[in-house]
């Protein structure tokens, strides 16, 4: 992130948040946000070297406290999730009205998020020989999530003739 742009200078000589944006190809906003990441346990730190959580997220996360970081780190490890801009805007606001809990964090953590959902690709010359030429794809989902549930209702009625 911050490279080492002050090794020529003398040991103990301090520089400013100016100065170094001015050697560097950082904004002094953003020479500010890697500072406020020192806010941060060193887990959810490392996180943020290793690319699993977002600068912009990670510096809202750094605003909650240390115990509240930790028991993000459980409901991340539970959820199996990290959190998005948005969901660190508000632990943080929840964090400021001291108003953030465990279950807060897990109801935050456990909420799908677009990027996190799901999709079955099929190819279309697979699935175009059920479908009239001006189908539009829009039509096509719809009619194969219906034709899911009736198939998936066959199968219900199905197990209960053959529980008779």
């Amino acid at each position: 992130m911050l490279s080492h742009q002050g090794a020529s200078r003398q040991v103990g000589e301090k520089w400013s948040v100016s100065q170094i944006s001015e050697r560097s190809k950082d904004s002094e906003r953003q020479i500010h946000r890697y500072i406020r990441l020192t806010n941060l346990t060193p887990e959810l730190l490392q996180m943020v070297d290793d690319g699993k959580i977002a600068l912009t997220p990670a510096v809202e996360l750094s605003y909650l406290s240390e115990k509240e970081q930790d028991l993000l780190l459980e409901q991340m490890d539970y959820t199996d999730a990290t959190p998005s801009l948005s969901q660190a805007q508000r632990m943080r606001h929840m964090s400021r009205e001291q108003e953030l809990s465990s279950e807060e964090l897990y109801d935050i953590m456990s909420e799908v998020k677009g990027n996190q959902v799901e999709y079955v690709k099929v190819p279309m010359d697979r699935i175009r020989d059920f479908f009239r030429p001006d189908t539009s794809v829009k039509q096509m989902q719809d009619m194969i999530v219906k034709a899911m549930e009736h198939y998936s209702r066959y199968l219900e009625r199905q197990r209960d003739r053959d529980a008779r």
